[in-house]
């Protein structure tokens, strides 16, 4: 009986893998910061309420837009069922990056699902090449 050869399954390279690492690490760091220095401390918000139109101010609007409308872990889901279908470290790098965020920023049941779809794709195998 023959058995057929299998591909490789998707495993990132070293490089790719602490690329990877920092990716998640960045997101994960610069969330917190925005959520306990931004978001949360009520200086801010009380001087962003006063009319002031400063970056910080945007920012935070946007982020309480972003987590609001739960961007973040919808990005996140997208991203780590396409990386599901079509294993790609472009795609795992996005759905990090938005995992960090969606996790720390209010959106955690989208993004811990995202988060378990990337890990599922450690189980695919690698695309083949062109």
């Amino acid at each position: 009986m023959d058995t057929p050869i299998s591909r490789p399954l998707f495993f990132p390279l070293r490089r790719q893998r602490g690329w990877l690492a920092a990716i998640a690490l960045t997101s994960v760091g610069s969330a917190l910061y925005l959520r306990y220095q931004v978001i949360e401390q009520s200086t801010v918000g009380i001087a962003c309420e006063t009319a002031s139109s400063t970056l910080l101010c945007t920012i935070r609007r946007t982020a309480i837009y972003l987590f609001t409308a739960s961007i973040f872990g919808a990005v996140a889901v997208g991203a780590a069922l396409l990386n599901l279908v079509r294993p790609s470290v472009v795609l795992c790098a996005v759905a990090l990056l938005a995992c960090g965020f969606g996790i720390v920023l209010y959106n955690t049941a989208l993004s811990a699902l995202a988060v378990a779809l990337l890990i599922l794709s450690l189980a695919r195998p690698a695309p083949e090449p062109e």
